[in-house]
């Protein structure tokens, strides 16, 4: 099975982008124009498509990342991210538990999505690599979404031993608040693919998260190496 040491997994999860075909319909477009602008992963997030339509552009994808030295999630489904090669997979309370994602795929990372402290100690027991925590504020690709705020998020990283990702709402306008709070990266959808130049909002958000992450002296230098 491999091994993620914090320090690089940390690397690869500052800034992911997730795909969404309503914003932008030509998916593997805009992931070159995000990777172009500094993205450091992708996420496959297709919900309406069908699993023979996510393969063939998963596969463009993970060309891509490889070429631009990324990483690549497939959201939900653990037979795509396989039959396409992909590092990881995002698995939320709804979809295949993760110690049986564990079992059929141990070369995958695996990001828990939690939208609560409970979610996100569970997730921890079962040994997910790291937890996609949110939503922090209100999103337009979740509108239902129960919202639980920078002081949510905060406990969230100040319990678990595994890295925690930002997801929901974040934007250029409050990426610097949400590093504050000790995550180690953002993941975004509206604020990449909802933009006029994808490749110009990946580049600003990515020029702010790294700002923040270097003038921040609360990081992870005191968590578990290697998970």
């Amino acid at each position: 099975m491999l091994r993620w040491c914090t320090t690089k997994l940390s690397r690869y999860l500052r800034l992911i982008v997730i795909t969404d075909p309503k914003l932008r319909p030509d998916v593997v477009r805009s992931v070159e124009e995000a990777l172009k602008g500094g993205a450091t992963s992708i996420q496959l997030r297709m919900k309406e498509a069908s699993a023979r339509t996510m393969v063939a552009i998963g596969m463009e994808i993970r060309r891509l990342t490889k070429s631009y030295g990324a990483l690549y999630f497939v959201d939900d489904r653990v037979d795509v991210a396989l039959a396409t090669d992909a590092d990881g997979v995002q698995l939320g309370p709804d979809d295949m538990p993760i110690s049986v994602a564990k079992e059929i795929a141990p070369n995958l990372l695996i990001g828990a999505s939690v939208y609560s402290l409970e979610e996100a100690r569970n997730a921890e027991t079962q040994d997910a690599h790291f937890l996609g925590a949110g939503s922090v504020y209100p999103s337009s690709t979740k509108p239902g979404a129960k919202v639980m705020g920078l002081e949510g998020l905060r406990s969230i990283v100040k319990t678990v031993r595994i890295p925690v990702v930002a997801i929901g709402g974040v934007t250029e306008s409050n990426v610097l608040d949400v590093i504050e709070t000790g995550v180690i990266g953002v993941a975004v959808i509206s604020a990449v693919m909802g933009a006029s130049d994808v490749k110009e909002a990946t580049a600003r958000l990515r020029r702010l998260v790294d700002r923040a992450l270097a003038l921040r002296t609360n990081g992870f230098s005191d968590r578990k190496e290697c998970t």
